[in-house]
């Protein structure tokens, strides 16, 4: 078995959990993994960031719950993407780097789950999985790509396979699907000759959108007959309340680990939410997103501290796990990068600069405390492009990150 990998071998068994070390697949190159976190309501910033740097950083009240997975992380403060700002509207720019997000003509760009995924994202039967309450994924023409926001409904897209007769109507509805670009490919060429420069170029980004579309369809062809991993029904974390922001996180951290460890993906993209619901957290009375707006008042603040270090403890507990999962040699948290962010330093006043970031995973050394200058940022985009090296991509900039994040 010496020349096969072992996701070769997953895939023809169809089985992808539970294995035992087998000496054949000791030799493979572990697969980088890559899962990008935005919480669009940040962190009450006085109680995150440490309050030194380096190596012996003096842990804040918040990071004090991650004391036991301290040289697994990096804190990063002092970074911000530049020229975005628009308050919430940065949300859509937390990956991507656009600037100006809640400008009338706003523009978006591919995002940084979408660029590893058409680098790396034929290797796995999704490409990438884009998941929470808001879609943090765009295409290369700025397209928001989809996401799905049940935890349940992931774990059946990820592990459960229907009957014979469900994979026959899915080939029909893929090959009806892709009739249906090819007329409409047809007819727009045909308009190309009499139409307007501005109209060729909306053209042109309509025909990116269909090609990529074609693509997607072709690629889930493929898969159909390929069995996908076998995961114990009881694994699926079932439907969460969506008033439980913390509860939702948890449920799609779970299903993310099975998702990395069967290798059914190796780029999520999950957003947290950012709503005006009363989170099930004792202490708490207030919707979430009034809580983030506190302006100071004591109560909201006390609150609001509740659901920052139940989502703190949900994190630790996530990278507690990809650390005790076996993945080859080593475990998935050392092939998997972690980044835990927010597009919002400050959201009580709207502000788009000193966002939080924890790191996690990798190949780089963890254990310290990063600290930018915190009134001219460093662009967050460098440490993307610190990423992409570490995922195995020989590129030097990424946005406005134009050299890697110094320190890692």
């Amino acid at each position: 078995m010496s020349s096969f990998t072992r996701r070769h071998f997953l895939r023809s068994t169809g089985i992808a959990l539970a294995l035992p070390a087998l000496d054949s697949f000791a030799a493979a190159t572990p697969a980088k993994r890559m899962v990008a976190i935005n919480l669009p309501l940040g962190f009450l910033s006085e109680h995150f960031y440490p309050k030194d740097s380096g190596a012996g950083y003096t842990v804040s009240p918040y990071l004090q719950l991650a004391e036991s997975i301290r040289n697994d992380f990096t804190v990063v403060s002092g970074t911000s993407h530049p020229e975005v700002d628009g308050g919430h509207a940065a949300e859509a720019s937390f990956l991507t780097c656009a600037p100006h997000p809640g400008s009338r003509g706003f523009k978006n760009t591919i995002s940084l789950d979408q660029h590893l995924a058409s680098k790396i994202g034929d290797t796995t039967r999704f490409a990438s999985l884009t998941l929470g309450d808001k879609s943090l994924s765009t295409s290369p023409n700025g397209v928001t790509i989809p996401e799905e926001r049940s935890p349940a409904k992931l774990f059946e897209k990820l592990f459960l396979t229907g009957s014979a007769k469900d994979i026959s109507a899915q080939k029909e509805q893929l090959s009806d699907g892709r009739s249906i670009l090819d007329s409409v490919l047809e007819e727009a060429r045909a308009m190309q000759s009499s139409i307007s420069q501005a109209d060729k170029d909306k053209l042109d980004q309509y025909l990116t959108a269909v090609r990529e579309t074609e693509q997607r369809l072709t690629k889930a062809d493929q898969w159909l007959d390929t069995p996908k991993p076998r995961v114990p029904p009881e694994k699926n974390p079932g439907d969460v309340d969506g008033k439980d922001p913390v509860g939702r996180l948890r449920a799609f951290f779970e299903v993310i680990r099975l998702a990395l460890q069967a290798d059914s993906s190796r780029v999520v993209a999950l957003s947290g939410a950012n709503n005006s619901l009363v989170a099930p957290l004792p202490g708490v009375s207030m919707g979430y997103h009034a809580l983030s707006h506190h302006g100071k008042n004591p109560e909201m603040m006390k609150q609001l501290e509740v659901i920052d270090r139940a989502t703190i403890a949900a994190w630790v507990e996530f990278i507690a796990a990809l650390k005790n999962t076996p993945d080859g040699e080593s475990n998935l948290l050392d092939n998997t990068q972690v980044l835990l962010g927010s597009n919002l330093g400050n959201a009580s006043g709207h502000i788009t600069t000193n966002l939080p970031v924890l790191f996690a995973g990798g190949s780089f050394k963890h254990g310290k405390h990063l600290a930018f200058d915190q009134k001219n940022n460093t662009p967050l985009a460098n440490l993307f492009v610190s990423m992409m090296q570490d995922m195995g991509l020989e590129e030097g900039e990424f946005a406005s990150g134009k050299t890697t994040l110094s320190g890692l």
